[in-house]
């Protein structure tokens, strides 16, 4: 049974508000409407349930903002959650993926990076980026959602024509980088409005979310990834051993491989 479209305003709403969005406050209960296309009484009741959660302060004449303080560092707490993986593993799989579907690129742009992001590129003040969003597709349609952050003194020899033609992993080495290993957290997040229209999905529905970071062969960071997937269409596979005595119960990851269909 699917879920009352006010839970999926509210799971949304949620869901950003932990991630730190509406800093300058929510959008108006008209802009909500318009968003989720729902009517004003779904998105009362979704607002409701925050604020009954405290998670938002409703005040007549001054709007509805945010009690929910941002995580400072995020990459730093999913460091703790992190797997490394083997350039023979997940990195080659995921070049072969890029060879086995196509993309289209949507912004390719040459800015700042975010603080989380330029912390772990260990990119210097001032330093500028090469940010990349695509989405990329199989025969089925619509797979993923990907924005790269490359530091721009690697990504000087690609752009748009480029990311269009080639997985960026290939890219990378084709710029003289040497790619080393991986580095990453998955974890679940609902679509929003923007992101249900780029996948073909409902707005609220689950998708996995991946953060990567790039490491080359000296274990510099040459690229962090945040990458949003559609579940029916890509599945993520560990191959366990198990190390120590049996009483230890202790397992590593031997392989790693992402895939799609």
């Amino acid at each position: 049974m699917p879920l009352p479209k006010y839970h999926q305003v509210y799971l949304v709403l949620r869901e950003q508000l932990h991630e730190g969005m509406f800093s300058q406050g929510l959008p108006g209960e008209l802009a909500l409407m318009e968003q989720f296309s729902v009517a004003r009484v779904t998105v009362r009741r979704a607002l409701a349930q925050l604020a009954q959660e405290g998670l938002i302060s409703r005040e007549p004449g001054r709007g509805t903002r945010s009690l929910v303080q941002r995580r400072v560092q995020q990459m730093d707490a999913a460091a703790h959650k992190t797997q490394q993986a083997r350039l023979t593993g997940l990195l080659e799989n995921l070049v072969s993926m890029g060879l086995r579907t196509t993309v289209k690129v949507l912004s390719v742009q040459r800015l700042l990076a975010p603080h989380d992001v330029a912390m772990a590129l260990q990119m210097e003040d001032g330093e500028l980026a090469q940010k990349a969003q695509r989405v990329r597709y199989t025969n089925e349609g619509p797979l993923s959602h990907i924005t790269t952050w490359v530091p721009e003194r690697i990504a000087r020899s690609f752009g748009r024509k480029e990311l269009a033609q080639k997985p960026i992993l290939m890219l990378l080495e084709e710029s003289g980088v040497k790619v080393g290993r991986a580095q990453q957290s998955i974890s679940a997040k609902l679509a929003d409005a923007n992101m249900a229209q780029h996948l073909d999905i409902a707005v609220g529905s689950a998708l996995l979310a991946v953060n990567r970071l790039i490491y080359d062969i000296d274990d510099k960071p040459i690229q962090w990834l945040h990458g949003l997937y559609r579940p029916d269409r890509y599945e993520y596979q560990m191959q366990l051993s198990r190390v120590g005595s049996i009483d230890a119960k202790v397992w590593v990851s031997k392989e790693l491989s992402a895939n799609f269909h």
